[in-house]
Protein backbone atom coordinates (compact mmCIF):
# COMPACT_ATOMS: atom_id res chain seq x y z
CA UNK A 1 0.00 0.00 0.00
CA UNK A 2 1.37 3.42 -0.94
CA UNK A 3 2.51 5.67 1.91
CA UNK A 4 0.26 8.56 2.83
CA UNK A 5 1.55 11.82 1.31
CA UNK A 6 3.40 14.23 3.56
CA UNK A 7 1.63 17.31 4.92
CA UNK A 8 2.79 20.88 5.37
CA UNK A 9 2.22 23.04 8.42
CA UNK A 10 2.85 26.73 9.06
CA UNK A 11 2.85 28.57 12.37
CA UNK A 12 2.25 32.25 11.60
CA UNK A 13 3.39 34.39 14.51
CA UNK A 14 3.92 38.05 15.19
CA UNK A 15 7.71 37.74 14.87
CA UNK A 16 8.36 34.57 12.87
CA UNK A 17 6.89 32.15 10.34
CA UNK A 18 7.73 28.52 11.10
CA UNK A 19 7.07 25.96 8.34
CA UNK A 20 7.39 22.17 8.52
CA UNK A 21 6.75 19.11 6.41
CA UNK A 22 5.66 16.01 8.35
CA UNK A 23 5.01 12.41 7.40
CA UNK A 24 2.01 10.24 8.31
CA UNK A 25 3.44 9.68 11.81
CA UNK A 26 3.92 13.42 12.30
CA UNK A 27 7.70 13.06 12.14
CA UNK A 28 9.32 16.26 10.86
CA UNK A 29 10.95 15.82 7.45
CA UNK A 30 11.90 19.41 6.72
CA UNK A 31 11.70 22.88 8.26
CA UNK A 32 12.10 26.54 7.39
CA UNK A 33 11.92 29.73 9.42
CA UNK A 34 11.72 33.34 8.35
CA UNK A 35 10.81 36.65 9.93
CA UNK A 36 7.22 37.81 9.75
CA UNK A 37 6.97 40.99 7.65
CA UNK A 38 6.69 44.13 9.74
CA UNK A 39 5.43 46.31 6.87
CA UNK A 40 2.93 45.97 4.07
CA UNK A 41 -0.25 43.98 4.57
CA UNK A 42 -1.85 40.52 4.44
CA UNK A 43 -0.71 39.84 0.88
CA UNK A 44 2.91 40.39 1.90
CA UNK A 45 2.49 38.00 4.82
CA UNK A 46 0.92 35.42 2.48
CA UNK A 47 3.92 35.70 0.14
CA UNK A 48 6.29 35.09 3.05
CA UNK A 49 4.26 32.04 4.15
CA UNK A 50 4.35 30.58 0.64
CA UNK A 51 8.10 31.11 0.37
CA UNK A 52 8.65 29.48 3.76
CA UNK A 53 6.50 26.49 2.83
CA UNK A 54 8.41 25.98 -0.42
CA UNK A 55 11.69 26.14 1.48
CA UNK A 56 10.48 23.57 4.03
CA UNK A 57 9.36 21.22 1.26
CA UNK A 58 12.72 21.61 -0.48
CA UNK A 59 14.55 20.77 2.76
CA UNK A 60 12.43 17.59 2.93
CA UNK A 61 13.38 16.71 -0.66
CA UNK A 62 9.82 17.24 -1.89
CA UNK A 63 7.82 19.52 -4.16
CA UNK A 64 5.03 21.51 -2.51
CA UNK A 65 2.60 20.14 -5.09
CA UNK A 66 3.20 16.59 -3.86
CA UNK A 67 1.88 17.37 -0.36
CA UNK A 68 -1.52 16.14 0.78
CA UNK A 69 -2.21 19.71 1.86
CA UNK A 70 -0.92 22.58 3.95
CA UNK A 71 -2.33 23.76 7.27
CA UNK A 72 -1.78 27.28 8.55
CA UNK A 73 -2.19 28.37 12.15
CA UNK A 74 -2.91 32.09 12.09
CA UNK A 75 -3.73 34.70 14.71
CA UNK A 76 -7.03 36.52 14.40
CA UNK A 77 -10.61 35.41 13.91
CA UNK A 78 -10.69 32.39 11.61
CA UNK A 79 -13.47 31.13 9.37
CA UNK A 80 -12.28 27.55 8.84
CA UNK A 81 -14.88 26.92 6.14
CA UNK A 82 -13.55 29.69 3.91
CA UNK A 83 -9.98 30.21 5.12
CA UNK A 84 -10.68 33.90 5.71
CA UNK A 85 -8.70 35.55 8.51
CA UNK A 86 -9.95 38.74 10.17
CA UNK A 87 -8.59 41.17 12.74
CA UNK A 88 -5.10 39.69 13.10
CA UNK A 89 -3.89 42.66 15.10
CA UNK A 90 -0.31 41.46 15.65
CA UNK A 91 0.32 41.32 11.87
CA UNK A 92 0.97 44.35 9.62
CA UNK A 93 -2.10 46.04 8.16
CA UNK A 94 -4.41 43.14 9.02
CA UNK A 95 -7.36 45.03 10.48
CA UNK A 96 -9.99 43.72 8.07
CA UNK A 97 -10.57 40.30 6.44
CA UNK A 98 -8.27 38.52 3.99
CA UNK A 99 -8.77 35.20 2.12
CA UNK A 100 -5.55 33.60 3.36
CA UNK A 101 -6.53 30.03 2.51
CA UNK A 102 -7.57 30.75 -1.06
CA UNK A 103 -4.55 33.00 -1.67
CA UNK A 104 -2.09 30.35 -0.51
CA UNK A 105 -3.90 27.53 -2.32
CA UNK A 106 -3.61 29.46 -5.57
CA UNK A 107 0.07 30.21 -4.98
CA UNK A 108 1.14 26.75 -3.77
CA UNK A 109 -1.19 24.60 -5.89
CA UNK A 110 -2.42 22.45 -2.98
CA UNK A 111 -5.38 22.44 -0.60
CA UNK A 112 -4.83 24.85 2.31
CA UNK A 113 -6.67 24.64 5.64
CA UNK A 114 -6.54 27.57 8.05
CA UNK A 115 -7.11 27.50 11.80
CA UNK A 116 -6.36 29.62 14.83
CA UNK A 117 -2.65 29.45 15.62
CA UNK A 118 -3.01 28.71 19.31
CA UNK A 119 -5.89 26.29 18.86
CA UNK A 120 -3.90 24.11 16.47
CA UNK A 121 -0.85 24.26 18.75
CA UNK A 122 -3.08 23.20 21.63
CA UNK A 123 -4.35 20.27 19.55
CA UNK A 124 -0.76 19.22 18.84
CA UNK A 125 -0.01 19.17 22.57
CA UNK A 126 -3.23 17.23 23.19
CA UNK A 127 -2.45 14.55 20.61
CA UNK A 128 1.35 14.42 20.70
CA UNK A 129 2.71 16.43 23.62
CA UNK A 130 2.12 17.44 27.23
CA UNK A 131 -1.66 16.99 27.09
CA UNK A 132 -1.80 13.37 25.96
CA UNK A 133 -3.06 12.04 29.31
CA UNK A 134 -6.05 14.43 29.56
CA UNK A 135 -9.42 14.42 27.83
CA UNK A 136 -9.91 18.19 28.26
CA UNK A 137 -7.44 21.04 28.62
CA UNK A 138 -6.71 24.73 28.17
CA UNK A 139 -3.70 25.82 26.11
CA UNK A 140 -2.20 29.23 26.91
CA UNK A 141 0.49 30.44 24.51
CA UNK A 142 2.53 33.34 25.84
CA UNK A 143 4.41 35.17 23.10
CA UNK A 144 3.96 38.39 21.10
CA UNK A 145 0.39 38.25 22.37
CA UNK A 146 -1.39 35.77 24.62
CA UNK A 147 -3.60 33.21 22.91
CA UNK A 148 -5.66 30.29 24.10
CA UNK A 149 -6.97 27.00 22.79
CA UNK A 150 -9.58 24.68 24.29
CA UNK A 151 -10.07 20.92 24.06
CA UNK A 152 -13.30 19.54 25.59
CA UNK A 153 -13.86 15.80 25.84
CA UNK A 154 -11.30 15.13 23.16
CA UNK A 155 -12.59 17.68 20.65
CA UNK A 156 -11.40 21.23 19.89
CA UNK A 157 -13.89 23.94 20.84
CA UNK A 158 -13.93 26.63 18.15
CA UNK A 159 -17.03 28.60 19.04
CA UNK A 160 -18.00 30.77 16.09
CA UNK A 161 -14.37 31.10 15.00
CA UNK A 162 -13.09 33.30 17.82
CA UNK A 163 -12.97 30.90 20.78
CA UNK A 164 -9.89 30.81 22.98
CA UNK A 165 -9.05 34.52 22.99
CA UNK A 166 -7.87 34.31 26.58
CA UNK A 167 -5.49 37.22 26.06
CA UNK A 168 -8.51 39.51 25.82
CA UNK A 169 -10.08 38.48 29.08
CA UNK A 170 -10.23 41.60 31.23
CA UNK A 171 -7.99 41.40 34.28
CA UNK A 172 -8.34 45.07 35.27
CA UNK A 173 -11.35 47.34 34.65
CA UNK A 174 -10.26 50.47 32.74
CA UNK A 175 -6.71 49.14 32.81
CA UNK A 176 -3.87 49.37 30.30
CA UNK A 177 -4.72 49.95 26.63
CA UNK A 178 -4.45 46.76 24.58
CA UNK A 179 -3.53 46.50 20.89
CA UNK A 180 -7.13 45.36 20.28
CA UNK A 181 -8.28 48.87 21.28
CA UNK A 182 -9.87 47.81 24.56
CA UNK A 183 -8.59 48.30 28.08
CA UNK A 184 -7.52 45.94 30.82
CA UNK A 185 -6.91 42.83 28.68
CA UNK A 186 -4.47 40.23 29.99
CA UNK A 187 -2.44 40.70 26.79
CA UNK A 188 -1.95 44.39 27.62
CA UNK A 189 0.14 43.25 30.60
CA UNK A 190 1.56 39.89 29.50
CA UNK A 191 1.98 40.04 25.71
CA UNK A 192 5.61 40.43 24.66
CA UNK A 193 4.75 43.48 22.53
CA UNK A 194 3.08 45.16 25.51
CA UNK A 195 6.00 44.19 27.76
CA UNK A 196 8.45 45.80 25.33
CA UNK A 197 6.37 48.98 25.16
CA UNK A 198 6.35 49.08 28.97
CA UNK A 199 10.14 48.66 29.04
CA UNK A 200 10.58 51.55 26.59
CA UNK A 201 8.44 53.79 28.76
CA UNK A 202 10.61 52.91 31.77
CA UNK A 203 13.71 53.94 29.79
CA UNK A 204 12.06 57.22 28.74
CA UNK A 205 11.53 57.95 32.43
CA UNK A 206 15.23 57.42 33.16
CA UNK A 207 15.25 53.81 34.36
CA UNK A 208 18.26 51.67 33.51
CA UNK A 209 17.82 48.29 31.84
CA UNK A 210 20.04 45.96 29.83
CA UNK A 211 17.11 44.83 27.68
CA UNK A 212 17.79 47.10 24.72
CA UNK A 213 21.56 46.71 24.99
CA UNK A 214 21.02 42.94 24.69
CA UNK A 215 18.71 43.53 21.74
CA UNK A 216 21.30 45.57 19.84
CA UNK A 217 24.11 43.20 20.82
CA UNK A 218 22.21 40.31 19.23
CA UNK A 219 21.24 42.28 16.12
CA UNK A 220 17.54 42.16 16.93
CA UNK A 221 14.88 44.81 16.37
CA UNK A 222 12.52 43.48 19.05
CA UNK A 223 12.84 42.12 22.56
CA UNK A 224 12.73 38.40 21.88
CA UNK A 225 12.00 35.67 24.42
CA UNK A 226 15.72 34.92 24.68
CA UNK A 227 16.50 38.56 25.48
CA UNK A 228 13.92 38.62 28.28
CA UNK A 229 15.38 35.37 29.66
CA UNK A 230 18.95 36.73 29.59
CA UNK A 231 17.86 39.95 31.29
CA UNK A 232 16.20 37.98 34.08
CA UNK A 233 19.35 35.88 34.49
CA UNK A 234 21.31 39.12 34.95
CA UNK A 235 18.90 40.33 37.62
CA UNK A 236 17.72 43.27 35.51
CA UNK A 237 15.28 45.17 37.76
CA UNK A 238 13.10 46.51 34.94
CA UNK A 239 12.79 43.07 33.35
CA UNK A 240 11.94 41.50 36.71
CA UNK A 241 9.23 44.10 37.42
CA UNK A 242 7.61 43.71 34.00
CA UNK A 243 7.69 39.91 34.07
CA UNK A 244 6.21 39.87 37.58
CA UNK A 245 3.33 42.05 36.37
CA UNK A 246 2.86 39.73 33.40
CA UNK A 247 2.77 36.64 35.63
CA UNK A 248 0.19 38.28 37.90
CA UNK A 249 -2.03 39.02 34.89
CA UNK A 250 -1.59 35.50 33.53
CA UNK A 251 -2.51 34.04 36.90
CA UNK A 252 -5.73 36.05 37.13
CA UNK A 253 -6.78 35.45 33.52
CA UNK A 254 -5.99 31.73 33.37
CA UNK A 255 -7.66 31.09 36.73
CA UNK A 256 -10.80 32.86 35.49
CA UNK A 257 -10.89 30.62 32.41
CA UNK A 258 -10.41 27.55 34.61
CA UNK A 259 -13.26 28.72 36.85
CA UNK A 260 -15.50 28.71 33.77
CA UNK A 261 -14.36 25.46 32.14
CA UNK A 262 -13.04 23.42 35.10
CA UNK A 263 -10.52 21.63 32.89
CA UNK A 264 -8.00 19.31 34.58
CA UNK A 265 -4.92 20.72 32.84
CA UNK A 266 -3.36 23.91 31.52
CA UNK A 267 -0.53 23.78 28.96
CA UNK A 268 1.76 26.83 28.86
CA UNK A 269 3.41 27.36 25.46
CA UNK A 270 4.50 30.18 23.18
CA UNK A 271 7.89 31.81 22.84
CA UNK A 272 8.04 33.14 26.40
CA UNK A 273 6.29 30.16 27.95
CA UNK A 274 8.67 27.62 26.41
CA UNK A 275 11.76 29.76 26.95
CA UNK A 276 11.05 30.33 30.66
CA UNK A 277 10.06 26.68 31.13
CA UNK A 278 8.93 24.79 34.22
CA UNK A 279 10.06 27.33 36.86
CA UNK A 280 7.88 30.03 35.29
CA UNK A 281 4.98 27.59 34.83
CA UNK A 282 5.17 26.93 38.56
CA UNK A 283 5.08 30.68 39.23
CA UNK A 284 2.02 31.05 36.99
CA UNK A 285 0.32 28.18 38.84
CA UNK A 286 1.06 29.95 42.11
CA UNK A 287 -0.32 33.24 40.72
CA UNK A 288 -3.51 31.41 39.71
CA UNK A 289 -4.13 30.02 43.18
CA UNK A 290 -5.74 33.11 44.86
CA UNK A 291 -8.20 33.44 41.97
CA UNK A 292 -9.35 29.82 41.67
CA UNK A 293 -12.87 29.14 42.91
CA UNK A 294 -11.92 25.52 43.68
CA UNK A 295 -8.51 26.34 45.10
CA UNK A 296 -8.30 22.92 46.77
CA UNK A 297 -8.17 21.16 43.38
CA UNK A 298 -6.18 23.33 40.96
CA UNK A 299 -5.51 22.07 37.45
CA UNK A 300 -2.18 20.53 36.52
CA UNK A 301 0.06 23.10 34.79
CA UNK A 302 2.63 21.88 32.25
CA UNK A 303 5.00 23.47 29.74
CA UNK A 304 4.29 22.62 26.09
CA UNK A 305 6.40 19.60 25.17
CA UNK A 306 6.71 20.14 21.41
CA UNK A 307 8.75 23.34 21.66
CA UNK A 308 9.11 25.83 18.83
CA UNK A 309 7.73 23.45 16.19
CA UNK A 310 4.52 22.65 18.07
CA UNK A 311 2.42 25.27 16.30
CA UNK A 312 3.57 24.19 12.84
CA UNK A 313 3.05 20.50 13.64
CA UNK A 314 -0.42 21.36 14.91
CA UNK A 315 -1.13 23.21 11.68
CA UNK A 316 -0.14 20.09 9.74
CA UNK A 317 -2.65 18.11 11.83
CA UNK A 318 -5.23 20.62 10.63
CA UNK A 319 -5.03 19.10 7.15
CA UNK A 320 -6.43 15.83 8.49
CA UNK A 321 -8.97 17.55 10.73
CA UNK A 322 -10.26 19.67 7.87
CA UNK A 323 -10.84 16.51 5.86
CA UNK A 324 -12.73 14.76 8.66
CA UNK A 325 -14.47 17.89 10.06
CA UNK A 326 -13.93 16.63 13.61
CA UNK A 327 -14.47 19.71 15.73
CA UNK A 328 -17.07 21.39 17.91
CA UNK A 329 -18.39 24.77 16.83
CA UNK A 330 -21.14 27.03 17.99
Amino acid sequence: MAAEPARGGVDLGGTKIEAVVVDARNEVLGTARRATPTEGGPADVADAIADGMREAAESAGLEVGSLRGVGVGSPGIIDEATGIVSSAGNLPGWDASFPLGATLASDLGVHVAVGNDVQVATEAEFHLGAGRSYDSLLGVFWGTGVGGGVILKGQPWLGRGGAGEIGHMVVKIDGALCTCGRRGCMEAYAGRAAMEARARRRVEKGRHTDLFHLMRERGRTRLTSAIWAHALERGDEVAIEIVEKAVAALGAGIASAVNLLDVPAVIIGGGLGVRFGEPMAARIAQAMQPHLFHADRPPDVHVAALGDLGGAIGAALLVSRAASKEYISA
